[in-house]
């Protein structure tokens, strides 16, 4: 196993939706606890709340209703949840830091595009490198749509292919987090469009993004790194247990290959209170100064709506026929 001396460079990022780049956490206790105060079943506690955290849909309402035990039938609870949802969703926002860690590793292009500009570079040495990033969310398209609508610049930067949600049909039915799928497909739709001649990207050069448990086992069992941010009130209800969540071993998953676990304090995992000032450095990560943004070799690609998502795209210089 890699030690934190031997760690090569990130070179694709990998991001959670709920919690970890939007603040949806606290409007989905607020839809739930709406419905139990109804039924006069109390509120949500953060014991509960923290197994759902990161699961598909699915499986969160099966591990929901096992425990409130509501006097409604399983499809008018998941309506009434859709209902408040659709009401409060629209209203969501980015998590203090995403703008700009999303932004700034956006413009690391800027290494792929300058490089391809300059053909005679033949430098041996370590190079500044494009970060490429990619959308793993257990959120389905329609609750994806409702609560990214009104971000569309914000999301921009996942390119249509590389976004991989809940409902995905290339996942098995049963396998969402903390199981790895959903990572290691969203690792393969970003390999499978690198330009010409880049090297696929191994697990260890990813940097997995979470705040729920489930999903920082997820990205331990796929052979990744891990960022754990999570929701306060979730850190306070595994407190004395960090270490335990950033190795997978909190036994969320239950009977699991050893090896797809880590170890305690092997470095492959890091707590971070907030997505504010992103330590770059401490991942090899290089972001180029904003001014880059003007330089001819980012304008000249483009980004376009194929009808399914965003994608970059080289721009011509030649002049369009009348």
């Amino acid at each position: 196993m890699l030690t934190m001396s031997s760690f090569p460079p990130v070179r694709a990022c990998l991001f959670d939706m709920d919690g970890l780049l939007l603040d949806t956490e606290d409007i989905y206790t607020l839809c739930i606890n709406l419905i139990l105060e109804k039924y006069q079943r109390g509120t949500l506690p953060w014991s509960i709340k923290a197994k759902l955290q990161g699961r598909p849909g699915p499986a969160a309402n099966k591990l929901f209703q096992d425990w409130a035990k509501l006097p409604i039938g399983h499809e008018e609870y998941v309506k009434q949840l859709y209902t408040l949802q659709g009401q409060h969703f629209p209203g969501t926002q980015p998590l203090p830091g995403v703008e700009r860690l999303l932004s700034d590793l956006g413009r690391t292009r800027f290494w792929e595009v300058s490089k391809s500009k300059d053909s005679n570079s033949s430098s041996t040495t370590h190079t500044p490198q494009r970060v490429h990033i990619a959308l793993a969310t257990s959120s389905h398209e329609s609750n994806f749509r409702l609560k990214t609508a009104h971000l569309t610049e914000l999301f921009s930067v996942f390119e249509g292919h590389r976004r991989v949600l809940g409902d995905d049909k290339r996942i098995p039915a049963g396998r969402g987090k903390p199981l790895p799928d959903i990572y290691l497909l969203a690792l393969k739709t970003i390999n499978d469009s690198l330009p010409a001649g880049e090297k696929p990207i191994t697990p260890e050069e990813c940097l997995v993004f979470e705040d729920s448990v489930p999903g920082v086992e997820a990205g331990r069992r796929a052979g990744m790194r891990v960022i754990w941010c999570p929701h306060p009130m979730l850190k306070k209800e595994y407190a004395g247990r960090e270490a335990e969540v950033l190795a997978a071993r909190t036994g969320e998953a239950g009977d699991v290959d050893v090896h797809q676990l880590g170890e305690i304090d092997d470095g492959w995992a890091e707590y971070l209170p907030t997505l504010v000032d992103f330590p770059y450095e401490k991942y090899g990560v290089v972001v180029p100064p904003v001014e880059v943004e003007e330089d001819p070799v980012m304008k000249s690609t483009g980004i376009i709506d194929d009808g399914e998502g965003l994608q970059s795209v080289e721009t011509t210089t030649t002049a369009a026929a009348a």
